[in-house]
């Protein structure tokens, strides 16, 4: 296997005039089966990591191997989801929580009094234009939820996800088997965040490397990859 950049994407990125290359690894499709991750990272990349290099792992690749990605038709909106569902601003970027089933997820991950109270200041302050009040108060959890859509690769494009659990924790344990490095990110084509990460591994700089999304988020099939800066 070579490793090389997803279509349209580039491999290489400027940080602070140093080069960095984001290799993004194709693997198998990841299921509730595959709940070791760190197999799955040894399987298609121990032979092309090398030392400095940091792994970058997509989170709903990470909640799919821990059972936390569901077919839409089996989640229930309750009344409270349904409420909600309403106030949400629709994004071109992404379903977020604007459909009856994520907000379904993210009520049960947060409970529905802090979403309420979310939506509430989220209300009271979006007439002074202030932005982001919602996940602030909601929380991580909330905000990772992610939602079907036509464009992902099948069947999670029939599927809903909740935030993988315990990022940091998780990103430390699989960093203990591999040997290197390792953070899990929530990246959309327009951006990201950092959700949990290995010890001593600069989140800032890592969503700077990844702001581009060198993963793809349609069918590249390519759930992690390998951060590396390019000695010259």
């Amino acid at each position: 296997m070579e490793l090389q950049s997803n279509p349209g994407k580039n491999l290489i990125v400027e940080i602070n005039g140093k080069k960095y290359a984001r290799y993004p690894v194709r693997t198998h499709l990841i299921t509730e089966k595959d709940n070791d991750y760190a197999e799955i990272i040894k399987k298609y990349a121990k032979d092309y990591l090398e030392p400095g290099d940091i792994v970058f792992i997509g989170e709903r690749s990470l909640a799919s191997s821990q059972a936390r990605s569901y077919p839409k038709a089996e989640v229930k909106p309750g009344r409270l989801a349904r409420f909600l569902v309403r106030f949400v601003t629709k994004s071109p970027y992404g379903i977020g929580l604007g459909s009856p089933e994520t907000m379904q997820l993210a009520v049960e991950e947060v409970g529905g009094m802090r979403m309420l109270l979310a939506a509430f200041f989220a209300a009271l302050t979006k007439p002074f234009g202030v932005k982001g009040v919602f996940y602030k108060i909601a929380g991580p959890q909330a905000k990772a939820v992610d939602g079907a859509a036509d464009y992902v690769i099948p069947p999670y494009n029939t599927y809903v996800s909740k935030a993988p659990l315990n990022p940091g924790k998780t990103a430390g344990e699989i960093s203990g088997k591999i040997g290197f490095p390792v953070v899990i990110v929530d990246v959309c084509d327009i951006g990201g965040w950092v959700m949990g990460a290995s010890r001593g591994v600069d989140k800032e700089f890592v969503v700077k490397a990844l702001k581009d999304n060198p993963l793809g988020q349609t069918t590249e099939q390519t759930p992690f990859g390998i951060l590396r800066e390019i000695k010259e």
